[in-house]
């Protein structure tokens, strides 16, 4: 059977956890020393996802991309191409849940059938009350997308359910 190969971006502002889901996706781990990315950082994982019955592998080629506003310009460039994007925000920093539109509109400006999720991060950082009051408010389905969760890299809450619900959404695109 042939490898299925599809290229997602990570976006989102700078520190909200982009580095870090992917890191706890890809291998597992999470280190809270926060390291900027410069530029653009890819890794691979191959998912399994069930399609009508049917058990598909797919590898993730996750582009990790420089949240840093001076990198608007050249940020179409590296979201070319891929079938789909982690809209990432940090639910801790309302100023980047302000921002996600922004996002959603940059990718959908590059890729208009692209599959969008949005993650809420860092949710082990606020109350229970506070984070139901960030899913209710951030819906984002009249923007097409597929989900909304809240997520944290730190404890590993719903970043796998991410990735593959991206997955299936990708791999059912016609």
């Amino acid at each position: 059977m042939a490898k299925i190969s599809k290229k997602i971006c990570m976006v989102g502002d700078f520190s909200v956890g982009k580095t870090s889901l992917i890191r706890r996706f890809v291998d597992g781990q999470f280190d809270d020393k926060y390291l900027s990315t410069v530029g653009v950082k890819i890794s691979r994982k191959e998912v399994e996802v069930a399609i009508e019955g049917e058990t598909k592998n797919l590898q993730l080629l996750i582009w990790d991309i420089e949240g840093q506003t001076k990198f608007k310009a050249i940020a179409p460039s590296y979201l070319q191409g891929a079938k789909g994007a982690i809209i990432v925000a940090d639910v801790s920093r309302e100023e980047t849940l302000d921002n996600i539109i922004t996002h959603i509109n940059l990718f959908r400006s590059v890729n208009p059938k692209g599959q969008i999720i949005i993650a809420l991060n860092k949710a082990d950082l606020i109350d229970e009350i506070k984070l139901q009051s960030f899913l209710d408010k951030h819906k984002y389905t009249e923007f097409d997308t597929i989900d909304t969760y809240e997520t944290s890299a730190k404890t590993g809450d719903n970043v796998n359910r991410l990735f593959q619900e991206l997955s299936g959404a990708i791999l059912e695109m016609k």
